[in-house]
């Protein structure tokens, strides 16, 4: 167990199943009624919701339930709830101007995540909790994307003579001073969770555009991107109900191709990320797994044991994290195989971001002495929960 959550630990038996119940894609009001008819502890439950990034579902589930919210507790989830619409405003406003940036820079850009794909899931831009701005560009963009964003006013995490050099962070970072505002690249060399390198070429011919406040934002196809939440997701461990409330809502209002969706999938090797998504939500958010992918999940037998592991630290978003063996085992089986997961989990291990850069060389490309350090980096991170 890592150090205690905020919204403390007696919040299995009421506070967790009501926000599971608020964030199926067809709340059941009945459930929602009964359980709060049981008296949740209304702070820990905002909490929670907060830690999970689920907050707007808790407050649209409770109000369409006719729930009887405590005064204060009402207050609190209106201004929350204003305060994320108005950040979601002022983040698509600089979206529109950062693919202006892009355009005059000539970089072919597309939007991952956030508004797009709160639009996509939810029919709103201002219903999906996030924080930054994600786009994906060509590596050989990078440079010209850099110097559009610098000349934008925006400072970068990766210093310029670090990417000439030739060094892949995890993301590209960009900070505009004396704002909240966050805004991320991301490169065929930087998804490293992908099982197998993405097809960038493909994602851009498939690319689509996503109506938003009046401008067609270009995007990833919906099976594409239902395919990139499944390895987000599965990327961080599952461990916010946020990622869940996406999958679950994309797979029931988004009309996927499935049949896309498992060429996506097989074409970056992530199939077994996709089965374990689509037996979560059908197990915790009451989703049906698609007839056309019910055969295929239901085959693949390791994904019980995956999923009953994944709920074990789901509910405590982030607060009881897996050790290090559970974390090797995790990367291992949601690839799959006998030589493809132990292959995976060594080019994870060996994969250096900049947290493993060798001080003094982070404008060298000095990717052997950056990959030996990554492993005792990870040691030192999660080594002390090694044991669980």
């Amino acid at each position: 167990m890592g150090e205690i959550p905020p919204f403390g630990n007696d919040f299995l038996e009421t506070e967790w199943p009501l926000l599971l119940a608020c964030c199926a894609p067809r709340p059941r009001q009945e459930q929602i009624r009964a359980l709060l008819a049981a008296g949740p502890k209304w702070k820990e439950l905002v909490s929670l919701a907060e830690e999970h990034g689920v907050l707007a579902q808790l407050d649209a589930g409770v109000r369409a339930a006719n729930g009887n919210i405590p005064g204060e507790i009402d207050v609190s989830l209106r201004q929350r709830h204003r305060a994320q619409l108005m950040f979601t405003l002022s983040m698509t406003a600089e979206l529109f101007r950062i693919l202006e940036t892009l355009r005059a820079a000539r970089v072919e850009s597309i939007v991952v995540k956030g508004p797009v794909l709160s639009m996509r899931a939810y029919g709103d831009p201002g219903l999906r909790q996030y924080a930054d701005l994600d786009f994906l560009i060509r590596a050989r963009d990078i440079v010209a994307a850099t110097r559009a964003l610098n000349e934008f006013a925006y400072e970068g995490d990766v210093p310029m003579e670090a990417i000439e050099a030739g060094k892949i962070p995890g993301e590209y970072l960009f900070l505009r001073p004396g704002t909240k505002l966050l805004v991320e690249l991301h490169t065929e060399h930087t998804f490293r969770y992908f099982p197998r390198p993405l097809p960038i070429e493909d994602y851009f011919a498939r690319r689509t555009d996503v109506p938003l406040d009046g401008h067609q934002v270009p995007a990833l196809s919906a099976e594409d991107e239902f395919v990139l939440i499944c390895i987000h997701g599965a990327k961080h461990f599952w461990e916010r109900l946020m990622w869940l409330a996406d999958v679950a809502a994309m797979a029931s209002d988004c009309q996927l191709d499935w049949k896309m969706v498992k060429e996506s999938a097989k074409a970056v090797g992530a199939e077994r990320m996709v089965n374990v998504a689509l037996r979560l939500v059908e197990d915790l958010l009451h989703t049906e797994i698609p007839a056309e992918m019910r055969d295929l999940v239901l085959s693949d037998t390791a994904v019980i044991g995956i999923c009953a592991r994944i709920k074990e630290w789901l509910p405590y978003a982030g607060f009881a994290p897996p050790g290090l063996r559970q974390r090797a085992r995790f990367r291992m089986n949601m690839r799959g195989g006998i030589v493809a997961g132990p292959a995976y989990l060594l080019r994870l291990s060996l994969s250096p971001t900049e947290e493993d850069w060798v001080e003094g060389a982070e404008t060298k490309r000095s990717w052997l002495w950056d990959a030996l350090s990554r492993p005792y980096r990870l040691l030192k991170k999660y080594g002390k929960d090694g044991a669980s």
